[in-house]
């Protein structure tokens, strides 16, 4: 994960240029729903997407993930994706 975007290690099929939901499960227990717009994929491996639209709240969570994880040294985030509802 970076303040850009994120890789999601997933069997999830996706197409490039996708918009796709996820959420990330925060320290405290609590989710940050986000979008990514899907910028490279490996069938059956996962995918690498480039957040859009984040508001300053959704900023500020991602630099406080990026920020504990650095700190405590531990990795993978978790992080599910979103079924799309429409």
């Amino acid at each position: 994960m970076s303040e850009g975007g994120c890789y999601l290690d997933t069997v999830g099929e996706v197409g490039l240029g996708e918009i796709v939901a996820f959420r990330v499960l925060l320290p405290d227990g609590d989710w940050l729903y986000l979008e990514g717009k899907v910028r490279h994929h490996k069938p059956k491996l996962g995918f690498g997407v480039e957040f859009v639209d984040l508001d300053e709240n959704q900023q500020e969570k991602i630099a406080l993930v990026i920020r504990l994880a650095q700190e405590s040294g531990q990795a993978p985030i978790s992080a599910d994706l979103v079924e799309d509802d429409s």
